[in-house]
């Protein structure tokens, strides 16, 4: 009876301000004005101040200390009017869910991002939760990388839902999907930005034969082995390897087709400019042996330039192949015969360099005690 005449004086109360009406289920907007470790009270801007009991702050354990601070503004959930104590019963939770609810049909429905956090790894992928609804990840939509999924549980993740059915409490979300449209965004910025001749930072991909595959942060090109360094590359991996950070040239680009070729070595070093300019026609230089033709053998007398040895110009003797009389790797002594730095080729004389040698020695490796003399004979008796 006491109740009764409570609810009634309430009722009364109610009549005689000119104050808004609440109902069970209606969402408002309070502020919170005092909370302990039971409960929080909240000012809702009517005549009574709203009651959260624990239970109905979070779904954890938790302590309303932890969980909401005085002065913060929340929503709740009208549970009870009045819970006959002088104050209108609420829920966090409540409200939450359902608006919670809401945010995330319109997110879908307008195909909008939202941020969810990873609680767990669990069969198939990560679960997430948006608030108090829970989230499914599948791991191959969680990144465009190849990624341990442990690396992202207790992070903050921006995510767009893929899928929904809150009836089934089924949300599926995707982070790969926005990280594609970055990736191709900036891939796009970067083609038209890319020009010939520039350099540009980029980490190695993926190792050929012919060479390597390096990614410019959106694009990737080849590094054809030749560029890998001005001497001759036998193995790409001699070079680079695979997440090597690299600094590259650009060489020729093709926007349309989306091919771009990388240089590795330094286009500013070319051999062509730093030595062979200092090389005469008749000079005698040292090199090695690389490679083998039918009609003569290369040698390189700097990393990046190679001269063709005429097997006529190898020996004196009478041989049928360069192997005959030189083995790959091996030093030997080369005269320039011809320097076509257009063309960049060069002649070289392994025999006429060889002569030019024993010329040398003839004056050198002689007897000891020889003298100026003898060298010059009469030459100065007429001074």
């Amino acid at each position: 009876m006491e109740n009764e005449n409570r609810e009634q004086t309430m009722e009364d109360l109610l009549k005689d301000f000119d104050v808004k009406r609440i109902h069970t289920g209606d969402i408002l907007e309070g502020v919170v004005i005092d909370v302990n470790d039971k409960e929080v009270i909240v000012n809702i801007d009517y005549a009574f101040d709203g009651i959260i009991a624990k239970e109905d702050l979070t779904n954890t354990d938790r302590n309303p200390l932890e969980v909401v601070s005085k002065g913060d503004k929340i929503k709740v959930y009208v549970l009870s009017p009045h819970d006959g104590e002088g104050y209108v019963q609420l829920s966090r939770n409540k409200a939450l869910e359902i608006t919670e609810r809401e945010e995330i049909k319109e997110a879908f429905e307008k195909g909008e991002n939202i941020k969810v956090y990873v609680k767990e790894e669990v069969k198939g992928g990560l679960a997430a939760y948006y608030g108090n609804i829970r989230v499914f990840i599948p791991a191959s939509l969680a990144s465009r990388e190849r990624i341990q999924l442990i690396s992202l549980v207790g992070k903050e993740l921006e995510v767009k839902i893929i899928e929904l059915d809150l009836r089934n409490k089924k949300v599926v979300a995707s982070r790969r999907v926005i990280e594609d449209a970055l990736y191709e965004s900036k891939k796009k910025e970067l083609w038209a930005n890319i020009k010939a001749g520039e350099k540009r930072s980029g980490t190695v991909v993926k190792i050929l034969k012919s060479g390597a595959i390096v990614d410019l942060g959106g694009i990737t090109g080849l590094i054809h082995i030749n560029d890998l360094a001005w001497g001759r590359v036998k193995r790409v991996e001699d070079v680079v390897k695979l997440g090597d950070k690299v600094e590259v040239f650009v060489g020729e680009v093709d926007a349309k087709k989306e091919r771009v070729s990388l240089i590795l070595k330094d286009v500013n070093q070319d051999p062509w400019t730093t030595e062979v300019s200092k090389t005469k026609v008749g000079d005698v230089v040292e090199g090695t042996v690389v490679k083998f033709l039918n009609f003569g053998a290369f040698v390189e007398i700097f990393p990046g330039v190679e001269g063709l040895v005429h097997i006529n110009e190898i020996t004196d003797e009478n041989i049928a192949k360069p192997s005959d009389a030189l083995t790959l790797g091996q030093k030997v002594k080369v005269k320039v015969l011809d320097i076509n730095k257009e063309d960049k080729k060069i002649s070289l004389s392994i025999k006429d360099a060889d002569e030019k040698s024993k010329e040398y020695l003839k004056y050198n490796d002689s007897d000891e005690g020889i003298s100026l003399g003898d060298l010059f004979g009469n030459l100065f008796n007429n001074w």
